[in-house]
């Protein structure tokens, strides 16, 4: 089998690609990151799905100089794959200085001049605003090294190939030309023949791609605040379909009966429920009259809906194969799909039994912001309100005598923002971070100190602690403070911001064979 490292990439990239959790290339990446590498022109045949996008974007980023110019331009059929190709690009440049700008309609051209302005690597976008930047000199491509035509065959559906044409002739005519595409139809050989030089084919065939293309990420939550995390982690995400897995029918129930109130388009799916039931739930789910289908592993057997773009594990599974089996929900039909796992303290264990079955370390990401959340979600919201203005001139009438009455007492700008508080983000008040308040330790600043009922008596040694917190809290053991250790009990300190995992993932755990009580430490006496 290839290993990235026989590529001969920079330490960095190979760094990034660690850390994303590739083990090694895939068929398409061993078959054309070489050739890009060497400068020829290509024209790949795959579907999504086949690792594509690393494929290319390990080459661009090797070859990246430091200039002020842009140096490659991606153009994909959709806005969502221009956001996916540039969020991909940007992890594996995670250790280089590199810009990334995906440009797209509905999205502030003026903010993307802004940025262009300032200077960017690597544009990704869709042809028609691309095009429109070019028309505005906004953005000139007369010095990049790489143009690529990702899903070629989509942008020709779409009506882009005039478009696609005018951005090639003002682009430099050193470039190196790659073209993707899951089929090859008349038009797309023309448009090769056309502007490509000899360029090499490669084509990856539906058997070699060897499981669906799954972004997996896990995030460290509380029990206290699962629900809530599910909340800000769905809304900060561009679900279409997906699907989110609870341990038991009880769970189901509980979190679709929670989301429903909270407003989502939710239904559960569990072995309780009758045929006819069950037949209800996964209509509403094929025709997207819901975006979440809450299942058991049970009651999620035999769903084949092909645009699942999310699962969710929001408990995680006791077994591997039932992670294999949940996360193979999304990514069909060669789709990209992601699969988001919440894992409290005491769950970590099972999350690193899952890693090592998989041969795969899974990421971990901290929950997006308030702030990140409403930025992500400020068009839709913005389109509802549009909505209601224009179209629903009856069902506003009848607030008519509020609306003056607060206008009577309070600024336009300060109604407004209330009521779209109120309406958009009235379930996620802040996710509190101060979940527990273990008050004075006698920690040193930023620490939180731990009192363990047991020391010597059970041969406990300090790394063996150490070992022991970082593998059940998933935290670094140099994030680690001090170790005390005594016959009959230890003290521990670690971050603040960590010391709620501590407290919920090592409580009544064994440590050393025994089992341990672990409390926050009383501050030591002050000397006289």
């Amino acid at each position: 089998m290839m290993t990235f490292e026989e590529f001969n990439i920079s330490k960095s990239l190979m760094r990034a690609i660690k850390e994303m959790g590739f083990e090694a290339p895939s068929p398409i990446q061993e078959k054309v990151i070489p050739t890009i590498l060497e400068g020829n022109d290509l024209i790949g045949q795959a579907q999504t799905g086949t690792g594509k996008t690393a494929a290319f974007g390990i080459p661009i980023l090797e070859k990246l100089k430091r200039t002020k110019n842009v140096q490659a331009i991606i153009l994909t059929p959709t806005r969502e794959l221009a956001i996916q190709v540039a969020g991909e690009i940007q992890k594996l440049s995670k250790f280089q200085k590199v810009q990334t700008l995906p440009v797209y309609g509905g999205q502030s051209i003026g903010q993307q001049i802004k940025q262009l302005k300032r200077g960017v690597d690597i544009v990704v976008g869709t042809p028609g605003r691309v095009l429109d930047h070019v028309n505005r000199k906004t953005l000139d491509l007369s010095k990049i090294h790489t143009f690529v035509l990702d899903e070629a065959d989509e942008m020709l559906d779409m009506g882009f190939i005039e478009d696609i044409e005018k951005i090639i002739q003002v682009s430099s005519e050193e470039r190196q030309t790659l073209l993707f595409s899951a089929t090859m139809p008349p038009p797309i050989r023309k448009l090769s023949n056309k502007y490509m030089n000899s360029p090499e084919q490669v084509t990856i065939s539906k058997s070699e791609v060897t499981a669906p293309s799954i972004n997996q990420v896990y995030y460290k939550v509380l029990e206290k605040n699962k629900l809530d995390s599910l909340c800000r982690l769905i809304d900060s995400e561009n679900t279409d379909l997906g699907i989110i897995f609870c341990r038991t029918k009880k769970g189901v129930s509980e979190l679709a009966e929670a989301l429903q109130a909270r407003g989502y388009r939710a239904d559960g799916l569990h072995g309780d429920l009758t045929q006819s039931q069950r037949d209800s739930v996964m209509k509403k789910f094929r025709d997207s009259s819901i975006d979440f289908l809450i299942a058991t592993d049970v009651a999620a057997r035999g769903i084949d809906v092909q645009n699942v773009t999310h699962v969710v594990n929001y408990d995680i599974p006791q077994d591997p194969e039932s992670y294999v089996h949940r996360i193979g929900r999304t990514g069909r039909a060669g789709r990209e799909g992601i699969a988001l796992t919440l894992v409290t303290p005491r769950e970590m264990k099972h999350l690193r039994s899952i890693e090592n079955e998989i041969k795969m370390k899974i990421p971990s990401q901290n929950l997006p912001s308030v702030e990140e959340v409403i930025e992500k979600q400020q068009d839709v919201w913005k389109s509802q309100v549009i909505d209601m203005i224009e179209n629903d001139d009856e069902g506003v009438s009848h607030y008519d005598a509020i609306v003056t009455d607060l206008l009577d007492h309070y600024q336009p700008e300060k109604v407004v923002t209330a009521l779209m508080k109120l309406a958009f983000y009235s379930h996620d008040e802040k996710i509190s971070k101060e979940t527990y308040n273990f008050g004075e330790t006698g920690a040193q600043k930023g620490m939180t100190r731990f009192f363990i009922n047991v020391g010597r008596n059970v041969d406990m040694t300090p790394k063996k602690l150490v070992d022991e917190v970082a593998k059940l809290v998933g935290i670094s053991p140099k994030a680690i403070g001090k170790i005390d250790i005594f016959e009959n009990f230890t003290f521990i300190e670690v971050p603040e911001e960590v010391a709620p995992f501590v407290y919920e993932g090592l409580k009544y755990q064994r440590v050393s064979g025994a089992k341990i009580n672990l409390e926050p430490a009383k501050p030591r006496p002050k000397r006289k």
